[in-house]
């Protein structure tokens, strides 16, 4: 035995086994979304896989400004808890930016404000269901979403996609067939991980559908204010208040630090939800609030986004001419996003989650399609974002990715 170490007793217990004793429904997680973020700050790669914005937009000579004045102004609000429910003058400017937007003002009690578009999730979830009550999901479809669902026990089904968005008949054909989902989980526009959005004449028949069958719909707009067309199709919930709530994030449009949304629908739901958050982190942090408050009533969240649409647009182009160089003549197909942050890749006859760890080999990140479906995992297709690779490195991880894939222009 070497000096200086403890003897080990013959009546010390073993370590238990505390994989063992998880509850049953976090069996089977894949860690997709924890593996993503782990590439945030990676550095040395041509970072494709998370929906990260590109920090040069951090509007870092704004903020500096602000938060001293907020300091040495409002200390008592800025550096206190806040309301669950957010604080009212934050409130008070996200009924106003919705109504000028969305041509809906929604009452003080159909607004919360919440941590990011995740804990708008969550808490819904939380709120909303029961033991194998059942969410229907755009297939693919978001895998923190899909995640969040079935976190709380949720039977989660699939419903098409293409690039008009939902497939609504063959939603009402479940319906209509006798399924009663609590819930529909829809991304409208520039959805995560397609880019496809929602076509404007799909939207009246979706809501219309969900209000004859009693399904609430959770309508997240992470992306509606990232279009690259001046042209926006009216939001469900402006069309479906009573049957819509809309989950929103701050996280691309402003920065991911300071993590705030906003959810938006009936009153019933939004006290539960408000009660839900009680008792999770009880409240979303009261500067990042009152910064964000300040920074649009000063008027540059307009400014900031009219350079981060442009910027995106930019980036969205260059993938576009990357991916028709590689593998134009090729089996490859892919989305065409006109706007957010997301390409979809489809690689016929490749894994692409095996295709990923050789493309790492050469310096290029993605994310494997599979971990984006709720039904059978389709091995077939890849997420690209190009929201935070420059034009230059969005040619030269594409041409890597090709090589990688074994794919060669006839």
């Amino acid at each position: 035995m070497e000096s200086g170490s403890a003897p080990r007793l013959a009546t010390d217990p073993q370590s238990p086994d505390w994989t063992g004793r998880l509850a049953v429904r976090t069996r089977g997680r894949d860690g997709t979304l924890s593996a993503i973020l782990a590439t945030a700050n990676a550095e040395g790669i041509i970072n494709f896989s998370g929906g990260f914005p590109e920090h040069a937009l951090f509007p870092t000579d704004v903020l500096h400004p602000l938060v001293e004045k907020l300091l040495h102004d409002d200390a008592s609000v800025a550096l206190q808890y806040a309301p669950t429910e957010g604080i009212a003058s934050t409130r008070a400017q996200l009924r106003d930016q919705l109504e000028e937007r969305q041509g809906r003002r929604p009452a003080e009690s159909e607004l919360m404000v919440t941590s990011g578009g995740i804990d708008a999730i969550t808490l819904i979830a939380k709120s909303m269901l029961d033991p194998n009550d059942t969410v229907v999901v755009e297939e693919p479809s978001y895998v923190g979403a899909v995640t969040g669902f079935t976190s709380f026990d949720g039977t989660v089904l699939g419903i098409p996609i293409d690039s008009d968005g939902l497939d609504v008949e063959a939603l009402a054909r479940l319906l209509e067939g006798g399924a009663r989902p609590k819930l529909l989980y829809v991304i409208p526009e520039h959805q995560n991980p397609t880019g496809w959005t929602l076509s404007a004449d799909r939207r009246p028949a979706l809501v219309e559908l969900c209000r004859r069958y009693g399904v609430l719909i959770v309508e997240d707009v992470a992306y509606r204010e990232l279009s690259f067309s001046a042209e926006v199709a009216p939001s469900l919930w402006s069309l479906g208040p009573d049957v819509v709530v809309q989950i929103g994030t701050f996280s691309k449009t402003f920065f991911p630090g300071v993590r705030l949304g906003w959810a938006a629908g009936p009153a019933p739901i939004i006290a539960q939800m408000v009660f839900a958050k009680q008792n999770s982190d009880q409240c979303a942090g009261a500067l990042g609030q009152r910064l964000l408050e300040e920074f649009v009533r000063a008027g540059y969240y307009d400014e900031h986004l009219a350079r981060a649409r442009a910027l995106y647009q930019r980036r969205a182009a260059a993938m576009e001419a990357a991916l028709s160089e590689q593998f134009a003549g090729t089996r490859a197909t892919w989305s065409h996003p006109d706007g957010g942050f997301f390409c979809w890749l489809r690689l016929p006859g490749v894994d692409t989650t095996a295709l990923a760890a050789r493309a790492r080999d050469d310096d290029v990140a993605f994310v494997p399609g599979a971990g984006f479906f709720a039904g059978i995992a389709d091995s077939e297709h890849l997420r690209l974002s190009y929201s935070r690779v420059s034009e230059p490195d969005i040619g030269e991880g594409i041409a890597r990715l090709a090589s990688a894939a074994g794919y060669s222009r006839p």
